[in-house]
């Protein structure tokens, strides 16, 4: 099989540039290796040293693949955008200094859109101007990433104004496919209240990319309910191990298997760092369960 299973800083907690509740750059590279993975991504930019001579050296240290890095920064705020654009270069810039070949652009949480995740009917949604600035700041971003050599992604996620479908395929339907692909995270899709694998059906061929996530359902209809915010349900443990949610990973193998899909999925378990917990085990167990549904 041509597919190839990677995992992220975030399993580990690692959603920000710092903090203090985070385990070391150099913890995360060997646990990830120790657990079994020959490829890692970036995560936040910063986070990993943006010297290539100091990073290459630890990949090559615990034989890792860098295999692309997220931009997970607020789209919505039009203010915002130096952060944005800043974010984008330095992770294309780190990305590509180690042949890393996956973008992928996440718009952050949002204040207006937190309370309404999972709930697609209740979500405010942007006007048409507001719309079509956020839109081509999501366009501009991608063009740097391609500039750079990447195969760039965008992945829609919890409590953003990238997060239910209807929204996702407008985007698509309005940047061409040459500049922005699919990240297809199983575990957000999930989460928004949509069918991943009935997705994937529809939308296989622009796929470039997966992020493999599990949701329970028990949890996630919890926190729906009560409107927790996404750190809370995290540290809740609405992403359980792969296979023991609602997503069908048997169904989503067959699927990129059949259309042919190569390169790299990503697992990404994410997790809040301040509770204890078994991150290096977790990646293991996920990688296990993989293997066993015949994955590679």
């Amino acid at each position: 099989m041509t597919i190839r299973i990677g995992n992220a800083p975030c399993s580990w907690g690692i959603e920000f540039a710092s903090d203090p509740a985070y385990p070391t750059w150099k913890s995360v590279l060997k646990q990830a290796a120790d657990a079994g993975y020959k490829g890692i991504e970036l995560g936040p930019v910063g986070f990993m040293p943006e010297d290539p001579v100091e990073l290459g050296e630890g990949l090559a240290e615990h034989d890792l693949e860098l295999i692309g890095g997220v931009v997970f920064r607020p789209y919505h705020e039009p203010d915002a955008w130096d952060d944005v654009l800043d974010g984008t270069v330095r992770t294309c810039k780190a990305l590509a200094a180690h042949g890393a070949q996956h973008l992928v652009l996440i718009d952050s949480i949002s204040q207006r859109r937190a309370p309404t995740a999972g709930r697609a009917a209740e979500a405010e949604l942007m006007d048409k101007a507001e719309w079509t600035a956020y839109r081509d700041r999501i366009k501009e971003s991608a063009k740097i990433g391609v500039d750079h050599g990447l195969t760039v992604g965008i992945h829609a996620h919890a409590g953003g104004f990238m997060d239910f479908e209807p929204e996702l395929e407008r985007l698509l339907n309005e940047v061409d496919e040459s500049i922005l692909k699919i990240c297809f995270d199983t575990g957000h899709h999930s989460y928004a209240g949509f069918d991943p694998v009935a997705f994937m059906k529809r939308h296989m061929d622009r796929i470039s990319y997966m992020h493999f996530k599990d949701i329970d359902p028990v949890v996630k209809a919890d926190v729906v309910a009560k409107r927790t915010d996404f750190y809370t349900a995290c540290g809740q443990g609405i992403f359980c191990n792969l296979g023991q949610g609602d997503v069908d990973f048997p169904a989503v193998r067959q699927l990129l298997v059949d259309g042919g899909f190569k390169g790299w999925c990503t697992v990404e378990q994410d997790c809040d760092p301040s509770v204890p917990g078994t991150p290096m085990e977790d990646a293991k167990a996920n990688r296990e369960y993989l293997e066993a549904i015949g994955f590679s």
